[in-house]
């Protein structure tokens, strides 16, 4: 069993125990990301937060029925996204995340591994000033992933952010593993120019 494997197994045995740290450490690291990706698919931010606290709920009281079939974190994102769909729909609201077509661009900006051939430029020196720097660069990102179309912001939040796996990503969104390819590159594509204007 990986190390990864293991700690999560000590999570879940820790939830199942009523454990508040192991909670507290667990809602601070996912909540964020629970309120981005729920707020892709209701009308606001408001609702987004309020589905967010019932899938908390949800996962208290049913984290005894956790298999492991799923990471932890796949188990949760699954939940936070049938309750935002359920209120959705409750609402009149239809959201797919499916933006169909294929992108041909995909072998030249990305290698096989997803990962940028050519990366932003980074820096070889950390100083206090580019520290500062930084930490307003992250904040221009986390606003253009917020002004990403709410498929892509979804993707880039659950397989990038959250770190999911991309089985765990289609079966959450229902989409297709070749969608989930397109929306990433599309995404990753708008934060790389944002980057570049930011930085040149």
């Amino acid at each position: 069993m990986r190390s990864d494997q293991r700690k999560e197994l000590e999570t879940v045995t820790r939830l199942r125990a009523g454990d508040r740290i192991a909670f507290n450490i667990l809602f601070n690291r996912h909540t964020p990301s629970m309120i981005r990706v729920a707020n892709t698919i209701v009308s606001s931010r408001a609702v987004a937060e309020d589905i967010t606290q019932d899938t908390w709920l949800a996962v208290l009281k049913s984290i005894d029925g956790f298999e492991g079939r799923s990471s932890l974190a796949g188990w949760i994102f699954t939940i936070l996204i049938n309750k935002a769909r359920t209120r959705a729909r409750r609402d009149g609201r239809t959201v797919s995340f499916d933006e169909g077509g294929e992108d041909n661009n995909l072998d030249a900006a990305f290698d096989g591994h997803g990962r940028w051939k050519d990366k932003p430029e980074l820096w070889d020196e950390i100083t206090p000033e580019r520290i500062v720097a930084g930490r307003n660069l992250a904040a221009h990102m986390s606003a253009a992933i917020n002004e990403l179309p709410p498929a892509q912001r979804a993707v880039i939040v659950l397989r990038v952010q959250e770190g999911l796996d991309p089985k765990e990503v289609c079966a959450a969104l229902e989409i297709t593993d070749s969608n989930l390819r397109v929306l990433l590159h599309r995404a990753r594509l708008s934060l790389r120019d944002r980057i570049r204007t930011l930085t040149s």
